[in-house]
């Protein structure tokens, strides 16, 4: 396994890494004191990433997408985990793979105004019963002969206030979840309040209801009970590269800061990075931070090679997530009172941190699945050449 970087994959990195520097940090600020962006400001960011070949980087480039492999797209996160959740969103777009599967006249309809940013698309899976518990859901599609009428209701839908349309899981069956492509304004279909939430400012999270809701045939995504294994394929996606190296390069910001702090304050006539204690929480965060960056590297490297990467996944979830809740709990400690004060980024990055280790399944979720593979493959679960 090659472990450098070619001239492309640098280049793609210093793009991103300057843009995100150059565009997306002064409206950091904004977007945390107002908790929304200006839709002028989130349009000009919009334009300017798609001129420059930024949008939709994990979609087929015969599409208009970036055509990245899993490595490259990690590369890109890693460097997108480094500003906020709601102006990566607007500036590189979210557009889910299982839209893919998009057939006919659903392609002109859905998949190209996704990938040319001209439509917003989200993600529409848990409900209050069913959150880690995808396979949970009680919202369902009834079949009728002009389509589907769905029922029931979703919360937690990040972005839902900019989409303007929704990837919705729905049973259609006792044993049976399909997916449908569903429009924002249908009848029946209503976009309930923005649960307010303790970081990711900006973000809105949303309530969606839909009471009977006449869908046409074709808002089926794909075949009839594939909804739930669009789904996972999905969320093993955002696990890896929107959690995952997300979580890594927000680790990797806030270490950066740390370690300059420690090497520029001083007490007792010392700089503080010179106190022993200082020290090991330093390099503990750079031992982990870098542990975390390799296994979200080799989870993206199997993908691309085509072997099943599930369990690599569930470990890289659990451990990116929580390296990143380690290392930000003590930069504040590091930065002492400053810390713990708005008047610097840091207590924000702690905010924002702490939902890492909930969302997209939980740590003691993916613990379980790790558990029980470990349990029957053994040490084949370590070694992906047996």
């Amino acid at each position: 396994m090659d472990f450098a970087l070619n001239d492309e994959q640098k280049m793609m990195i210093d793009t991103v890494r300057r843009f995100i520097a150059e565009e997306l940090h002064p409206l950091e600020q904004t977007l945390e004191e107002h908790g929304a962006l200006p839709r002028a400001q989130a349009q000009a960011i919009h334009d300017k990433a798609r001129s420059l070949g930024l949008y939709a980087l994990n979609m087929p480039a015969e599409l208009g997408g970036g055509g990245l492999s899993n490595l490259d797209r990690v590369l890109c996160e890693e460097q997108f985990g480094h500003t906020s959740d709601q102006l990566i969103r607007r500036a590189f777009g979210n557009v889910y793979e299982p839209l893919l599967h998009c057939r006919g006249d659903q392609v002109e309809r859905w998949l190209k105004p996704s990938v040319e940013g001209t439509r917003t698309c989200a993600i529409a899976i848990t409900e209050p019963g069913a959150g880690s518990d995808a396979a949970g859901i009680k919202t369902h599609a009834r079949k009728t002969d002009a389509g589907w009428v769905l029922n029931g209701g979703k919360h937690f839908i990040s972005d839902g206030e900019w989409s303007d349309f929704f990837l919705v899981s729905a049973r259609t069956g006792e044993k049976e979840i399909s997916m449908f492509m569903v429009d924002k304004g249908l009848p029946g279909f209503t976009v309930g309040k923005d649960q307010q939430m303790m970081g990711l400012r900006g973000t809105p999270h949303v309530e969606l209801f839909f009471d009977n809701v006449a869908l046409e045939e074709a808002t089926l995504l794909g075949e009839r009970g594939q909804g739930f294994k669009l789904a996972m394929g999905a969320l093993n996606v955002v696990r890896l590269a929107q959690v995952g190296a997300r979580a890594v390069g927000k680790a990797s910001h806030v270490c950066e800061l740390m370690l300059q702090y420690a090497g520029e304050r001083r007490q007792f006539d010392t700089r503080i990075g010179d106190f022993q204690m200082v020290q090991q929480m330093l390099a503990d965060s750079v031992i982990e931070i870098n542990a975390a960056r390799w296994m979200v590297y080799q989870a993206a490297w199997m993908l691309d090679q085509g072997f099943d990467a599930r369990e690599q996944i569930a470990m890289v979830k659990v451990h990116a997530a929580e390296t990143l809740g380690r290392v930000v709990d003590r930069a504040v400690q590091v930065f002492g009172g400053m810390g713990f004060c708005k008047e610097l980024p840091i207590e924000r990055y702690y905010r924002d941190a702490r939902i890492y280790r909930i969302f997209d399944g939980t740590s003691e979720i993916h613990r379980g699945v790790i558990a029980k593979s470990a349990l029957r493959k053994g040490a084949a679960l370590f070694d992906i050449h047996r």
